[in-house]
């Protein structure tokens, strides 16, 4: 079926838009592609360094007649999803040593844990931690001995950096591996209702703590869909995964067998093997418009909408809110899973997964299918399944119809007619809302707001008792400028509250929320933020403000609103302690939440 027509006019609008910063990409990928292997560049006395501790492939490194891969790891074993890549390392090497190949660790990246530091000042390093990685991992390949890459990490901020280095040295071949969502444990909805009871006091820590160990239990990605889950869906999406590789769980044979196949497919792609296939060649315009359909087809994270942009940047494309507004306008949400139903990854991935909801999506138009991947040209290999046999893995036809409609759908009966994320503008500037898991009924709010400047003084409000009313919470000085974007999910059971006592509430917040944002209304990435003066910052206490998701705005509904002087905040102390005095200059150069919040200026 022909490209849907809307998909087809943003996607030309995105390459007309990054015409020139494209091609300066493209110029400078090609001429370091031109330049052949890189160790062919490096004295006799560099390359003894870099293979000195190598042991048994010494020899094939240094005659340098087979690819040798650097792998950059975000392995570290206090992050579940990360701690299966101790292996991951040997199981390549071994690989790659049985086709006369050669691999070695490049060096490793970061890895932050947004669960571990919600409502702590560490989160206020997360979206800053992307940067680093990318910075990291450049460091990691500058050594300039690498024939291709292999990249391994999984959460929220780590495949984005990930992403944003794979383009910066986009010219070598490149494959994510990833590690797997955990088994199935408690679920997430009895999870949150848990959460819900502390919150009003219900229920103390020992029980609280029994449900969250209950949930959050081994090794893998935490199963709900959040940030992490929706980037191994967003690298399938844009062909730098395997076919239906994101959501196998860490430990089988299949995982395993499937990174081994990821080993041989890339060396297929090295500039030494017969089908060479850089990184610059797969992300193009129509990858990432792939991805942002992707995104609302599932009702993925919010935090895509920052890093999506910031990755699309670093390979010259550029990305605005409107692209994201209109595919979601388009593009049917066809899976319901936690926060936006009660089934995990692993229900979605058993019900069909990827690969079905990308042959309903390619029938229907709805994602550009002339692109090219790690697994050659088109997205049509996308829509198999990878099968387990006696000689490794074997793709093949995935299922024609949904294992469960609670979970999965098909394109002409989706949960929703649009996807689950919708742009706000207005009075108050420009920020998202994440629709999938919230109430239609709740879409559109109008009410007085309460001002706040952390999330831990609304907690305080509520145990106070002082939300007696429908109120509308500005929690502001949250952007990457003020204090580097903090999540704000630590907020969602106090409002959940709130609103299951009745009350009419919403969020506003030039912050962000968690890829588990739920079922409260919160407009969020509102930009110009109030640190660098935005409206946000003129808003007083009783102000009645209107957000409305059907019509995509929001505004303050005061007549000298315009005419008041930005409120300033003393940010002096989040500049030290827990990092956060290493990383002023981040906060400084930061960009707008619309343009992904980083701080590389690549054009």
């Amino acid at each position: 079926m022909s490209v849907n027509r809307t998909l087809h006019k943003v996607t030309e609008r995105i390459m007309e838009r990054s015409e020139r910063t494209r091609a300066a990409y493209l110029t400078r990928m090609k001429t370091a592609a031109g330049e052949g292997p890189r160790r062919a560049h490096l004295t006799c006395g560099n390359q003894a360094h870099a293979y000195a501790a190598m042991g048994q492939d010494q020899k094939g490194l240094a005659e340098g007649h087979a690819p040798n891969i650097g792998i950059i790891s975000a392995f570290n074993d206090m992050l579940s999803a990360h701690q299966p890549f101790a292996g991951f390392p040997d199981i390549i090497k071994t690989a790659a040593r049985a086709h006369g190949a050669t691999a070695q660790v490049a060096g490793g990246v970061p890895a932050m844990c947004d669960g571990v530091t919600q409502g702590q000042t560490g989160m206020e390093l997360s979206l800053i931690s992307r940067d680093v990685i990318a910075m990291a991992s450049g460091i990691a390949l500058s050594h300039n001995t690498f024939d291709a890459a292999i990249y391994l990490g999984v959460c929220d901020k780590i495949v984005p950096g990930l992403v944003i280095a794979a383009a910066t040295f986009g010219y070598l071949p490149g494959i994510f591996l990833p590690a797997g969502p955990m088994p199935s444990g408690l679920p997430n909805d009895e999870k949150a209702k848990v959460r819900q009871k502390f919150a009003t006091g219900e229920v103390g820590r020992e029980e609280l703590m029994r449900a969250e160990m209950a949930s959050y239990h081994s090794p893998g990605t935490c199963t709900f869909y959040g940030t992490a889950n929706s980037n191994q869906m967003l690298m399938e999406v844009m062909g730098l995964h395997l076919p239906g590789a994101s959501f196998v769980n860490p430990g089988t044979e299949m995982r395993k067998a499937l990174t081994v196949f990821g080993v041989e497919q890339l060396l297929r792609l090295t500039a030494l093997g017969n089908a060479y296939r850089p990184v610059f060649d797969i992300l193009d315009e129509k990858a990432f418009v792939n991805g942002i359909v992707g995104l609302m087809a599932t009702g993925g994270s919010t935090n895509l909408v920052l890093h999506l942009p910031a990755m699309a940047q670093a390979a010259g494309i550029i990305l605005t809110l409107q692209d994201f507004e209109d595919i979601a306008a388009i593009t049917p949400l066809m899976a319901k899973v936690y926060p936006n139903g009660l089934a995990d990854v692993n229900h979605f991935h058993a019900a069909g997964g990827l690969g079905y909801l990308m042959s309903k999506l390619l029938d229907a138009g709805l994602l550009h299918e002339d692109v090219k991947t790690v697994m050659g040209d088109g997205l049509t290999p996308y829509t198999k399944d990878p099968k387990l046999t006696a000689d490794g893995i074997r793709f093949v036809d995935g299922p024609s119809k949904s294992l469960n409609d609670k979970i999965l759908r098909p394109v002409e009966d989706p949960f929703q007619e649009t996807g689950g994320l919708k742009r706000l503008s207005g009075s108050l500037g420009e920020g998202i809302m994440k629709i999938s898991a919230v109430s239609s009924q709740r879409h559109i709010i109008k009410a007085p707001v309460r001002i706040f400047h952390t999330q831990e003084a609304v907690k305080e409000a509520f145990k106070a008792g002082e939300f007696t009313q429908d109120t509308i919470i500005v929690v502001r000085f949250q952007g990457p400028k003020a204090n580097g974007m903090p999540e704000l999910h630590s907020l969602t059971p106090t409002l959940s509250v709130l609103q299951d006592r009745g009350l009419q509430v919403a969020l506003v917040t030039d912050g962000r929320m968690s890829g588990a944002s739920g079922k409260v209304p919160a407009a969020i990435h509102m930009t110009p933020e109030a640190a660098a003066g935005g409206p946000l910052a003129k808003l007083q206490d009783g102000d009645m403000v209107s957000v409305d998701a059907v019509a995509g705005t929001i505004d303050v509904l005061e007549s000298d609103f315009k005419h008041r002087t930005p409120a300033k905040m003393d940010l002096s102390d989040n500049q030290f302690g827990t990092g956060r005095e290493l990383f002023s200059l981040f906060r400084q150069n930061a960009a707008s939440a619309s343009e992904g919040g980083g701080v590389f200026r690549f054009f």
